[in-house]
């Protein structure tokens, strides 16, 4: 989870604990590059949601990208993205809190992936998925957009042997 990344890559280092941690995206973006993991491309169109603890946290925006294209997925770039990405809005607790004034956040962000005409939004973190799945009914996108992480994504293209 991005949230777990960044205080195992970040936090922990004030309190002197160093150790080497990777999103789930650059090993999985590694293992592809090097032969030890096969996907097998199938051609589609999805918005990508850079989540903040992945993205503008941390600067990884190319490994999420290059595993949704190596399943063979054509990006369309959502208003908001890479540094000047938009929060779902569960960080901060705001998950488990009722907006009281104006539109919810994870509405407004689905609208900018369905603004895109891509029928998939694809993200990296489950905070994020539950907020867009929410969004996406509260929005009612339903029957235009579909939310999913990318490990469902390869697990779904992945060569399995015979």
């Amino acid at each position: 989870c991005p949230h777990c990344y960044n205080t195992l890559a970040k936090d922990y280092r004030d309190l002197d604990f160093e150790l080497e941690v990777e999103t789930y995206t650059v090993f999985l973006e590694g293992l592809i590059r090097e032969g030890k993991l096969t996907v097998i491309p199938d051609q589609f169109t999805c918005t990508y949601h850079d989540s903040c603890y992945i993205g503008r946290h941390n600067d990884i925006y190319e490994p999420p990208r290059n595993l949704i294209k190596a399943a063979g997925g054509t990006i369309v770039e959502m208003d908001k993205s890479r540094t000047e990405g938009f929060c779902c809005s569960a960080g901060g607790g705001r998950i488990m809190a009722d907006e009281t004034i104006g539109e919810r956040i994870s509405v407004k962000r689905v609208k900018m992936a369905a603004a895109t005409g891509a029928p998939e939004l694809l993200c990296n973190c489950p905070f994020c998925l539950t907020m867009f799945e929410d969004g996406i009914k509260g929005a009612d996108l339903e029957d235009q957009l579909k939310p999913k992480d990318i490990a469902e994504l390869l697990e779904e293209r992945l060569e399995t042997a015979a």
